[in-house]
């Protein structure tokens, strides 16, 4: 799900230009291993791009030019022996790398300054570090958000405690100056539970937060967090419901139009089945929100989406929300699920190869299906429905092979996805235009044997550029598509 909450695309739907991949170029083959390996897209920085890859001979940059030959290799010979987690935010003459290190029975996080070419500009920055259990890291302990001008980083550790909220946070700016540390807790008269928190291009953090009912973890309290960069205490700001119940809400900042923007499904009752979607905005200078809108599902929609299920939308989940110049949006939501096998009846998905689930006792299966994508006018009505078929199944995997990479090449919103089954796979590209209307067709770039694509890993890296990591057996490459 992170790869998933760190891609935001705001999209120019109504230019209505059909675009399809013009290039694809791979990256020479490394020595990697996927079960003791890590890996991530960095971005395009100093007119070259940059990967990521981790391997028991040590830490990595790899920088490519524009044919995605190697022009140089940079070892981070100053991380630690024993890294738990990795970020990298690209600019256009520098880097900034945040990681996670183990270090004795604590998980220390760093951030450290890198130059166009990769080189260590300064000694790394300990930011904040926490105790472990006796086994080790065991969860996420830090997580960090990034405004969308990149000029401001917050690295926070957020908890929910039954009825209370606590955030620890750290603010700094792009050369790693520390502005400010906060603490601040929040109380809710029932359980309470957080969403992603982010930051605005104003130095605010934005923190959506809940109360659950029900079986289904449905919402009947939803308010928005406010954290001015210099605060140590929230600001809350309720959502008003008006006995409906929400699921799987979404929120985005808009810096330009200074709003966050709220997106999901409701239901009518605390265990019933989604009725439709809800939609609202927070205004950023009068502190309220507005422009709340419950729009029901039609029969069409649920046709379309459910193949026929009486209950088609309770396996969605909102993946994006894409705000449109006259104040529409367009909610995009992925069917996806998870089941558990007994490894003596096992099934067996084209990737399984990777993890050798049939250890377990028990195999966790990893379900990601059709992407809906639904568009409304500014006043709430539905425009148009869409629907890109997909079945992808793999187990213990995390579903790493499967979902999507989001694309954005200023004309058309397009997939890019495996679609496999258990003997087959082969990558498609699915366009979305203006009207509503799908093209899907099967994307076969030639050379590197065959490898077999990440999309979800992915990263638009240029306007027109994106990189996709690519494994074959025990090594890795990077497919640059351009479009």
């Amino acid at each position: 799900m992170n790869f998933v909450r760190s891609v935001f695309i705001i999209l120019f739907l109504f230019l209505g230009v059909y675009t399809h991949a013009q290039e694809v170029l791979y990256s020479p083959y490394e020595n990697f291993d996927l079960k003791g390996g890590d890996f991530s897209v960095v971005g395009y920085t100093g007119g070259r791009y940059y990967t990521y890859r981790s391997s028991p001979q040590g830490y990595f940059l790899d920088a490519y030019n524009d044919n995605m030959e190697k022009e140089a290799t940079v070892l981070l010979d100053f991380f630690p022996s024993k890294i738990y987690q990795t970020k990298f935010i690209a600019y256009t003459d520098k880097i900034i790398v945040l990681y996670q290190a183990v270090e004795s029975n604590k998980v220390v996080q760093y951030a450290a300054l890198l130059d166009a070419t990769g080189r260590l500009k300064a000694r790394p920055i300990q930011l904040d570090n926490v105790k472990t259990g006796i086994l080790g890291p065991t969860k996420t302990y830090f997580s960090s958000a990034i405004s969308e001008d990149k000029k401001l980083i917050v690295i926070f550790s957020a908890k929910d405690k039954g009825k209370t909220f606590t955030l620890d946070a750290k603010f700094i700016n792009d050369s790693l100056a520390i502005l400010h540390r906060t603490h601040a807790t929040y109380s809710a008269d029932n359980d309470i539970a957080h969403g992603e928190p982010m930051v605005g291009n104003d130095g605010n953090m934005y923190i959506p937060v809940y109360t659950d009912v029900g079986g289904k973890s449905y919402s009947d309290q939803v308010w928005l967090l406010t954290l001015p960069q210099s605060a140590n205490k929230f600001n809350d700001h309720a959502l008003n419901l008006d006995n409906i119940y929400a699921g799987n809400l979404y929120m985005k900042v808009d810096n330009a139009n200074k709003r966050v923007y709220a997106g999901g499904f409701y239901a009518d009752k605390k265990n019933g089945s989604y009725s439709g979607v809800l939609y609202a905005w927070y205004d950023i200078g009068s502190e309220t929100f507005q422009n709340k809108r419950a729009i029901p599902f039609d029969s069409d929609m649920m046709s379309a989406a459910g193949h026929g299920h009486r209950r088609p939308f309770d396996e969605y989940q909102v993946k994006q929300l894409i705000v449109k110049n006259d104040g529409g949006f367009v909610l995009i939501a992925e069917s996806s699920f998870i089941t558990l096998r007994s490894s003596y009846a096992p099934g067996f998905g084209y990737y399984s190869y990777y993890y050798g689930p049939y250890m377990n006792t028990t195999v966790r299966e990893y379900h990601f299906d059709d992407i809906m994508a639904l568009s409304y006018d500014s006043n709430g009505n539905r425009e148009w429905n869409a629907l890109v078929p997909k079945e992808q199944y793999s187990q213990e995997d995390g579903g790493l092979f499967s979902s999507y990479a989001l694309l954005n090449t200023g004309g058309t919103l397009g997939f890019l996805f495996n679609d496999f089954d258990s003997y087959h796979s082969r990558i498609q590209l699915a366009t979305l235009d203006a009207q509503g209307k799908v093209n899907t067709h099967s994307f076969s770039p030639e050379g590197n044997d065959n490898p077999d694509w990440l999309p979800r890993s992915g990263k638009q890296v240029t306007g027109r550029a994106m990189m996709i990591p690519c494994l074959h057996k025990k090594q890795i490459c990077f497919a640059k598509i351009v479009f």
